[in-house]
């Protein structure tokens, strides 16, 4: 039996056998409980192990959030979970199986950026007249993109569209009926358009999301003994959010659950909110009808919010009836009423204000009121004085522009806060100082950037000096940079001016001399350490220094995508790259850091953002006309009515979406629910508040009510509030799962963890590590390509692999050279020599390894087997190189580059015993050996780790992260300097 904190409904959805389930999961009803719950009540009850079943949702944080429960539930882990998105899901099947649709398995995928960036350079070759764009291309390329995709979402292919244009050209006059032939053209330049990019993409090994999904379909379609082997495989399928599925992800996943039909679909219509992004609300009120045999459970019972307002929820989201489930359920007597569990009465409060700049001020104050516990607080009976921190308070916007002057009201107000955006990137200070930089290699006499670039606080020169300097370069019409070089005599500046400006040129006139030749990360890398700027932003108070250091982590990784997919890395190409993604309107995507930066701050997010997520106070601000509901946009290009297969809902589909939007706003606070407005928000008329507060039967508090005078509803006020900031790093930047190498690097040094882990610094790489990497991947390619071609399909986990002929017969050795080619990493090597020299090393490593005895003697079971195990009551994660079937069990292989060693210490043997543990705990086969095998001369040194070894190895491993989990980085990094290794870094 599962926990018996589950309520009834709840165990009935945990416990259920066979057949398709249908749970509907109201707001704050424990969905993400019962479906962890369920997965491990499948597994302890033998009904299935853990790679038999999917678990798919539609984010990675929720993906990595139920990794994370189910890590917990398994008491000895797992090997192979498939818990991940749809989009990761469909991912790893192409790369197993690409090649049985005539893809490639080493395709790239592209985002919409890219995939605008690839039709803008190729724009050409698309076959434009009715679309011809007159003036900017931007938005006729956005468009574009937006309905292939949608297209991809209905499972629309080019041939689909083509067809539907002969067929209208069949069906109409097109001679006599110039509106007709007109139509006619339209469609033929649409369906001629979307083949044309869906070859690019194959011309150059791409494929973007929609790809992913629906290939995958069309590999199960036309593959019937594929779709077998994972049908066999998957004995239960979960989905999550299931009101967010897209039409062509719910016929992926029916086609997968068949025969058995044992899949549970958990979601709530009244939740459906990314219309945007294609989601169907459709198959969720489509389930019941593809399985009139489904048994169907409502969870009723909200753990986190108070009665009054789930009932003001509720009452408000019935006015999208009759388009809801509820509806089609009531002949049944089912209700999605909500029954809190949860004693006493929320805080429920519309606030108005006479312009927006009174209603940062009243948000601001009431937050400072509610978190310092003020007397007006007691109103609640769930409110304690001083028991609320920073993290309990989020502020909710429609869209990402309307945030701008509460972060300010903030700022003055001194209040830590968190602004969650999804765009914004490339606006942020950190990056323009950046973007600056790279600009000034490509060209130096680009004066904005040189002026950027002189203001950098690591070369302390005062505004003053630096104004100095610009009205010189105006009076002699100089660039920037040719004026620091010829001011002498002209103006004067002070001793440590005239330094600072020797040493900001002399680095940028090293770096020019380097930028034709180097990678746009390496040219960054070395400037961010040689110039000081790690160091400058390694100094400024813990909140910002995390912020920067994520800015800068994210727009580093921008770079390395760009390298990854052109074969020209340099500055030059990077800018041109970087030029028309703001030409596009591309602003930067910027991850979700909510976990990075720590509890202590207020949210500020969209409420699309918000889903999910709950907060004891919740501030839903600017509910005004034209804001909150938003204005209907219509897609540019409409989808035809013939080529759409979703059900499409009656009545206003927008307002329905835009009242579901609102219902989870509504949802995610817990005691305190606050919706505000103004009359004025710039412009000539008045604004009127929004037609979803009319339902709610509140009664607006204003500006003349004494309670609020004397609250300080005023703009002097907020510059006389203080707050308290966090001091001590917060607990939950530490992970929920460890790695051998993250265990390492904080038994090694502290501050090295911290840089590494939690600021997220970007590391210089070893040219020894590419080299081992370029060799470790080689190898796994070429025992995959060798499995492809003749050894058999592995039936499920506990079965190991056979050889139907010979590996040299499979994979001839020319072709094990050019995988090396393929997969060489040419990164951090300190010279060209050096870089040739161990590229030749290489392939003669691989071609002794080609004739070694160790080849033809041995063959892999398993190829890079994840794996996620718990030891010494943590979860470890990692990566076995290799795992051999042999006499008695399995034989563990790690494959290294170097020189052997006479003897192996106890630290050299850890890494392989922690391998030894986790198979041993996972697999159902004992490890009979353990093997470093060296390629430089083809040998091998084996051991196996023996009980005493093990033992020692877990208590060393639980007393490492039990200090680590414990540890005042704050305290070390005040009283001890930089070690010989966390030095390399900043």
């Amino acid at each position: 039996m599962v926990a018996t904190k589950l309520n009834k409904e709840q165990q009935q959805a945990v416990e259920h056998q066979n057949g398709p389930l249908l749970i509907v999961a109201g707001a704050g009803t424990g969905k993400t409980t019962v479906i962890t719950q369920r997965i491990e009540w499948l597994i302890n009850n033998n009904l299935a192990s853990p790679e038999e079943i999917l678990a798919l949702t539609f984010t990675e944080k929720a993906a990595g959030e139920l990794v994370e429960r189910v890590d917990k539930a398994l008491p000895y882990g797992y090997c192979d979970l498939w818990i991940s998105t749809f989009h990761s899901f469909a991912e790893r099947i192409l790369k197993e199986h690409g090649l049985d649709m005539g893809l490639t398995t080493d395709f790239k995928l592209l985002d919409t950026t890219q995939s605008w960036l690839l039709i803008r350079k190729n724009l050409a070759k698309f076959p434009l007249d009715y679309y011809r764009p007159l003036g900017n291309a931007n938005k006729f390329i956005s468009a574009l993109l937006q309905h292939f995709s949608k297209c991809k979402d209905e499972l629309v292919t080019p041939d689909n569209y083509l067809d539907l244009a002969e067929s209208y050209r069949l069906d109409n006059d097109l001679e006599h009926d110039e509106d007709a032939s007109t139509e006619y053209k339209r469609l033929q330049e649409i369906a001629e358009s979307y083949k044309i990019y869906q070859q690019l993409l194959l011309d150059n090994n791409y494929l973007d999301f929609g790809d992913l999904i629906n290939y995958v379909y069309e590999l199960f379609k036309k593959r019937p003994a594929i779709l077998k082997k994972y049908q066999q495989q998957f004995k239960y399928i979960l989905i999550d959010e299931f009101q967010d599925t897209n039409y062509a992800q719910y016929q992926l996943i029916k086609l997968l659950a068949a025969p058995q039909n044992n899949i549970t679909a958990v979601g709530d219509d009244d939740q459906a909110i990314y219309k945007f992004r294609g989601a169907s609300i459709s198959n969720i009120l489509q389930f019941r009808k593809d399985y009139d045999n489904a048994q169907e459970i409502f969870l009723n019972t909200n753990y986190r919010s108070c009665q009054n307002l789930l009932d003001a929820s509720y009452n408000f989201i019935q006015q999208n009836n009759p388009n809801r489930l509820e509806v089609q359920e009531m002949a049944k007597g089912r209700t999605k009423k909500l029954l809190a569990s949860n004693k006493g009465k929320g805080i429920f409060e519309h606030l108005h204000f006479p312009d927006v700049t009174n209603e940062v001020v009243g948000v601001v104050n009431k937050i400072i009121e509610l978190h310092d516990g003020d007397s007006k607080t007691k109103k609640s009976t769930t409110t304690k004085k001083n028991t609320v921190s920073w993290s309990d308070f989020a502020i909710l916007v429609r869209a990402n522009d309307q945030a701008k002057p509460f972060i300010e009201g903030l700022e003055r107000a001194g209040v830590p806060y968190q602004f969650v955006a999804s765009r914004g990137l490339y606006a942020k200070s950190l990056v323009l100082d950046l973007i600056a930089f790279l600009r000034l290699l490509d060209n130096y006499h680009e004066s904005d950037a040189m002026y950027r670039y002189l203001a950098l606080p690591i070369f302390g020169l005062p505004q003053e000096e630096i104004v100095k300097i610009t009205h010189l370069a105006y009076k002699k019409q100089w660039t920037l940079f040719e004026t620091v070089r010829q001011y002498n005599g002209f103006i004067p500046l002070s001793v440590e001016a005239r330094t600072a400006l020797q040493q900001a040129v002399a680095l940028l006139e090293k770096f020019i001399a380097r930028a034709k030749g180097e990678k746009t990360s390496h040219l960054l890398f070395d400037f961010l350490n040689d110039s000081g700027y790690l160091k400058y932003i390694d100094s400024l108070e813990e909140g910002k220094k995390r912020r920067e250091f994520s800015y800068l982590n994210q727009f580093y990784k921008k770079v390395k995508a760009f390298e990854e997919i052109n074969d020209d890395q340099s500055v030059r190409n990077f800018l041109a790259e970087l030029g028309l993604e703001l030409e596009s309107g591309e602003q930067g995507t910027l991850e979700s850091t909510l976990e990075d930066e720590g509890p202590e701050a207020v949210k500020i997010m969209t409420v699309h953002g918000a889903k999910g997520l709950e907060f004891t106070y919740v501030f839903v601000v600017n509910l005004v006309d034209q804001r909150f509901p938003t204005r209907e946009r219509s897609e540019p290009i409409q989808m035809p009515e013939k080529l759409i297969k979703e059900i499409v809902p009656e009545g206003d589909i927008h307002l329905q979406e835009e009242r579901r939007l609102f219902y989870v706003a509504l949802t995610r606070a817990k005691i305190g629910l606050f919706l505000t407005t103004a009359d004025n928000y710039g412009g000539s008329r008045q604004k009127k508040p929004s037609i979803f507060l009319t339902s709610l039967n509140l009664k607006p508090v204003t500006a003349k009510d004494k309670a609020l005078e004397k609250a300080g509803y005023y703009l002097e006020a907020l510059d006389q509030k203080t707050a308290s900031l966090p001091t001590t790093l917060p607990a939950d930047l530490l992970p929920a799962k460890f790695s051998f190498t993250q265990i390492k690097d904080f038994q090694t040094c502290p501050r090295l963890y911290y840089y590494r882990y939690i600021l997220k610094i970007p590391l210089k790489g070893n040219h020894y590590f590419s080299f081992g990497s370029s060799i470790h991947l080689s190898l796994q390619k070429f025992y995959e390509e060798a499995k492809k071609r003749g050894m058999s399909m592995q039936a499920n986990l506990f079965t190991a692999t056979t050889v139907q002929k010979p590996i040299r017969e499979l994979v001839s050795k020319e072709e094990l050279l050019k995988i090396y080619e393929a997969n060489f990493i040419d990164d951090w090597y300190p010279s060209r020599e050096e870089k040739e020299k161990y590229f030749k090393k290489g392939k003669e490593l691989l071609r002794d390894f080609y004739q070694s005895d160790f080849l033809e003697s041995s063959t892999p079971s398993y190829l890079e087997k994840g794996f996620g195990v718990n030891i010494g009551g943590y979860n470890l994660t990692g990566k076995i190189d290799r795992i051999d079937q042999v006499a008695g069990g399995y034989k563990i292989i790690d494959y290294k580059t170097g020189k052997p060693k006479a003897k192996l210490e106890a630290e050299d043997k850890e890494q392989l015993l922690i391998y030894q543990m986790a198979a041993t705990a996972i697999l159902n086969q004992k490890v009979v050996d353990l093997a470093y095998y060296y390629l430089d001369n083809d040998t091998q040194v084996n051991f196996l780790g023996t009980e005493k070894e093990q033992a020692a190895l877990i208590a060393k491993i639980s007393k490492t992260i039990a200090e680590l989990k414990g540890f005042d980085f704050y305290k070390f990094i005040a009283e001890h300097g930089h070690c010989d290794y966390c030095r390399q870094i900043i």
